[in-house]
């Protein structure tokens, strides 16, 4: 059988990424352009500058992943983009170029959902088996959902309100924390310990969870206790909220094992490079005999290598987007 190579495009953020993906599990080249130092200045992403640099920067990003391959792209099979869900500008960067290289040279266009993106990164240098369990975990979502197989999802639960890693940026805010939020919660957190007693999340037995309340309790702790002069112990109160931020997780994915049987998992998403989650995880797997995946860091965060692992299905499918294809600022996985 032909090896299928699929070039990838993701702009949906602040990442400009393209790669080559080989019969939708080998990363051929990879080429990722990082805009965290500009946005680090704001606070956060700035969606116009995010679209300004993706449109400066993109035609550059090509180049270099071409020549890591050392391939034309008369050598590409099809071309894949994201187009949900994230910032529209962004994500009418990378529509429009790969909507233009398709045509100009005459090749299939594929669109992925950014979600299911995430998902697929758990198939690069690896296969995925079915049925599974995919916990997605990112700064907008939180879902917890069963593959049956390639592309057949059905979602179990997913965040009422606020999504995990949208509650880390949020908390780090409150603690002065640098932009990316995250990585710095998980890095203060190693030099504290679990000395705030925090309201759990959504203790019920649902697959749903909630994290609004959590980050709006810390709010109001940090409020408070500044108003009344007290000093706030910034790497306890981190350590406290990532345990019980990251324990719900956990207990609801172990609930999910039980009660569907399913021992194959999958972790997705941004924040599944946080070392404690994947810790926290790896316990609930030994404690029920079951097998996780877990991308690589490199794969963890916006990158094109998983948009081009999830486009392969697709291709074997025959499912190709038209000239029409345009961007979709929200998204679920279903």
């Amino acid at each position: 059988m032909k090896d299928i190579n699929i070039l990838a495009i993701e702009t949906s953020c602040d990442e400009t990424s393209i790669a080559i993906i080989k019969n939708g599990n080998e990363v051929v080249a990879i080429s990722i352009l990082t805009q965290m130092d500009t946005h680090a200045k704001f606070g956060g992403v700035v969606p116009e500058i995010a679209s300004r640099m993706h449109t400066e920067n993109i035609t550059m990003v090509l180049e270099d992943v071409m020549n890591k391959a050392d391939m034309k792209i008369s050598d590409i099979d099809a071309i894949a983009v994201t187009y949900k869900p994230g910032l529209m500008g962004s994500l009418l960067v990378g529509i429009e170029f790969a909507k233009t290289l398709a045509y100009v040279y005459n090749k299939p266009l594929i669109k992925v959902n950014h979600l299911i993106g995430h998902i697929y990164a758990n198939a690069i240098n690896n296969k995925l088996e079915f049925p599974l369990l995919a916990l997605v975990v990112s700064g907008g979502h939180t879902e917890l959902v069963i593959m049956k197989d390639d592309y057949q999802f059905e979602l179990l639960g997913s965040t009422l309100d606020d999504a995990i890693g949208e509650a880390f940026d949020k908390v780090a805010r409150i603690l002065n924390i640098p932009y990316p939020g995250g990585p710095g919660i998980e890095k203060l957190a190693l030099q504290g310990k679990c000395t705030y007693e925090l309201p759990k999340p959504v203790m019920d037995n649902s697959y749903n969870f909630s994290y609004s309340g959590l980050k709006s309790y810390i709010i109001n702790l940090v409020h408070n206790e500044t108003q009344r002069g007290n000093i706030i112990r910034q790497a306890d109160l981190a350590c406290s909220f990532q345990t019980v931020a990251v324990d719900e997780l956990a207990r609801k994915l172990e609930l999910a094992i039980k009660n569907t049987g399913i021992k194959n998992v999958i972790i997705a998403g941004g924040v599944s490079a946080n070392k404690y989650l994947r810790n926290e995880i790896t316990k609930v797997i030994e404690r029920n005999s079951a097998k996780v995946s877990i991308p690589e860091f490199k794969y963890c965060t916006d990158n094109a290598a998983m948009i081009g692992a999830a486009a392969y299905p697709l291709y074997l499918k025959k499912e190709f987007a038209d000239y029409s294809l345009n961007a979709e600022s929200q998204a679920n996985i279903v």
